[in-house]
């Protein structure tokens, strides 16, 4: 790395399932990074990583070349953004991870123009264990004119950056289709594995057949894995599978698509947030 990327200071908003792993790989490339957390702790434990937690977002971001978030949603990143606009100069690169739909990226993109930041729709493509390996891949979209500051960023966190446009948005727009992808590899994985057992065959058996055929996945054996033995550990959890099927739907609202596959797939993440797995990985789509 050169000592340009290694004196870079990233404010890392968000310590979650991806944002903690996400500071930890900074930290590790030899970025100053500086970390915060609605729940302070999160930020907090990141202390023994190398980044610097602040438990007010206005102190992680005062003085950042590059401010990286990692948050719930679009009101969280607007929120959080929003609170530490006073410390916050202008020509900062703002690179959005999180996936918040398009009307929020949008907002985001407009907040950005508004105060002079350098905006990047640069949701990712991973859960948990590829943000902990740095294997990310980055759905990247903004302009020209920062790249390389950002490319030092992503090139420390992904196995790979996508550029998909000059224009904010863009990103989203490939993220929602690929979720789609990912929730119709979920249930359908979930639906054949519960219809074997219905007919009375060994699930397992289901796995035997498709091992090293054509239908075979890594997906597939990690989550048909995770489905026959009962772990749950949260990579991706039924709740944000709600949150992001809406807002693939919501993305398509006014265009003349049925997106019947996508709406089958949010009413069956729905049923297992009502019967208590919202919590859980969206494996848990199994259990209902």
């Amino acid at each position: 790395m050169s000592n340009q990327s290694k004196a870079l200071v990233v404010a890392v908003l968000g310590t979650g399932l991806i944002g903690a792993p996400v500071a930890r790989n900074l930290a590790r490339k030899g970025f100053d990074v500086r970390v915060w957390n609605r729940t302070a702790d999160k930020a907090r434990a990141l202390a023994t990583d190398g980044a610097q937690p602040f438990d007010q977002v206005q102190d992680a971001t005062r003085g950042a070349d590059v401010i990286v978030t990692v948050l719930k949603d679009g009101p969280a990143v607007h929120e959080a953004v929003a609170a530490a606009l006073p410390e916050i100069a202008r020509d900062t690169v703002w690179l959005q991870l999180s996936t918040v739909g398009l009307s929020a990226t949008e907002a985001l993109a407009d907040l950005a123009v508004k105060h002079g930041l350098v905006f990047y729709d640069a949701p990712v493509q991973g859960t948990r264990q590829p943000a902990e390996q740095g294997k990310l891949v980055i759905l990247a979209s903004g302009p020209e004119s920062n790249r390389d500051t950002a490319q030092q960023v992503f090139d420390a966190i992904s196995q790979r950056t996508i550029w998909v446009s000059d224009q904010p948005g863009a990103s989203s727009r490939l993220k929602l289709a690929l979720n789609a992808f990912v929730f119709a590899l979920t249930h359908g994985t979930a639906e054949t594995l519960a219809i074997a057992k219905a007919l009375g065959i060994e699930p397992a058996l289901v796995v035997n057949a498709i091992t090293g055929g054509p239908l075979d996945s890594g997906y597939f054996q990690a989550k048909s894995a995770a489905m026959l033995n009962g772990d749950y550990s949260t990579s991706f959890s039924v709740d944000n599978g709600v949150k992001d099927a809406n807002l693939v739907l919501d993305a398509l609202a006014g265009t003349d698509f049925q997106a019947d596959l996508a709406e089958a797939g949010l009413n069956r993440f729905r049923r297992a947030g009502d019967a208590g797995h919202g919590g859980k990985d969206i494996a848990a789509s199994f259990l209902v």
